[in-house]
C-alpha cells in the first residue's frame, strides 16, 4: 500500500510545498476488520476532497503530498507521543485514535484498540514515512531557493460540538501565535484569503497542528501555515458531496492567495 501520493511541479519549482495529511480513506488489511464497519463505510473525520482544492499548484511550481490512510488508523498531524495541543477542555484524539470527533468508540471492542506497542509500530509504518518525505521536498526547495513554505491543508465540519458549540469559522489560519511563519509570510496569507468572499480567523480557535509547529522554524528558512477551512465552504450543506459552484469560489481565493505567497517568498 503506497502511505501517499505526491505530485511533482509541471512548471519550474518554486519554495512552497503543500501537505494534505487527513484527506486519505485507506486501511491496512490487517487493520480494517477491528474497525467498526458502520463508521468505517463513512469516515466521518475525513478531510474529503481538500486535494481537490489545490489542483493548480503543480502549475505554479508547487509539490503537493496527500495521505492515503485514513487518520483513524494514524494522525499525521498529532504530537508523536500523544501531547495535547491544546488545553481548553475541547474533545482531543490522539496519534491513533479510538474514537472519533464526537466520542464514538471507532473499535469493535476494547481488546482491539492498538496498545503501546501498536501504536509505535504504526509511528515507524505510517508517521514517520510521511514526516520524512516532507523533510525531504522541503530540504531540497531550501537548497535551491534558502527558504522554503510549508502549507498544510485541513477542513472540518461546520459544526462539532465536542470542539466548541459555536459553527467554526469559513477559515482559520494557524502559525501557533506567530511562531511558525516570519509575520510577512502570515500577513501575506491573510491578506490572499481576505480577498475572497469568506470569514478569516488567525489562529482561533486553531492554531495549526502538529506538522506546521514541527516543520514551521522561521529562524531556519522553513516556514509553516495550517489553513483550515469548513466543509461547507466547497461541499453540500449536508458536507458529503463535492459542490463544484462553491468549490470554484474557493479555489480562486486559494490560488490567489498561493500566488502572493509565492511573491513573498521571492523576496525573504
Amino acid at each position: 500500500m503506497k502511505l501517499f501520493e505526491s505530485q511533482s511541479p509541471t512548471v519550474d519549482p518554486v519554495p512552497i510545498v503543500i501537505s494534505v495529511p487527513h484527506a486519505g480513506t485507506a486501511f491496512p488489511s490487517e487493520l480494517a476488520r477491528n474497525f467498526k464497519k458502520r463508521l468505517r463505510k463513512h469516515l466521518d473525520d475525513t478531510d474529503w476532497f481538500v486535494h481537490k482544492l489545490y489542483d493548480f499548484a503543480p502549475e505554479l511550481g508547487i509539490t503537493i503530498i496527500k495521505a492515503n490512510l485514513s487518520r483513524w488508523v494514524i494522525d499525521l498531524n498529532r504530537d508523536p507521543e500523544s501531547v495535547p495541543l491544546y488545553n481548553d477542555n475541547r474533545l482531543i484524539t490522539g496519534i491513533c485514535p479510538t474514537t472519533d470527533f464526537f466520542g464514538n468508540r471507532l473499535y469493535k471492542s476494547s481488546d482491539l484498540e492498538p496498545d503501546t506497542k501498536e501504536v509505535e509500530q504504526r509511528l515507524q509504518d505510517y508517521y514517520w514515512p510521511y514526516y520524512r518525505k516532507i523533510e525531504e521536498l522541503l530540504a531540497e526547495r531550501k537548497e535551491q531557493f534558502g527558504k522554503a513554505l510549508l502549507w498544510d491543508a485541513h477542513s472540518i465540519r461546520h459544526l462539532v460540538s465536542t470542539i466548541r458549540q459555536e459553527p467554526f469559522p469559513d477559515m482559520i489560519l494557524g502559525d501557533n501565535d506567530e511562531k511558525t511563519a516570519d509575520s510577512r509570510v502570515t500577513k501575506t496569507a491573510l491578506q490572499g484569503l481576505k480577498s475572497g468572499a469568506f470569514g478569516v480567523n488567525h489562529n482561533a480557535p486553531f492554531k495549526g497542528g502538529h506538522i506546521t509547529r514541527y516543520f514551521g522554524k522561521p529562524e531556519n528558512g522553513i516556514h509553516g501555515l495550517q489553513l483550515e477551512m469548513n466543509k461547507i465552504l466547497y461541499m453540500d450543506d449536508s458536507e458529503v458531496t463535492w459542490n463544484k459552484e462553491r468549490a470554484s469560489k474557493v479555489k480562486e481565493t486559494l490560488q490567489h492567495t498561493i500566488v502572493e505567497l509565492i511573491k513573498t517568498m521571492n523576496t525573504l
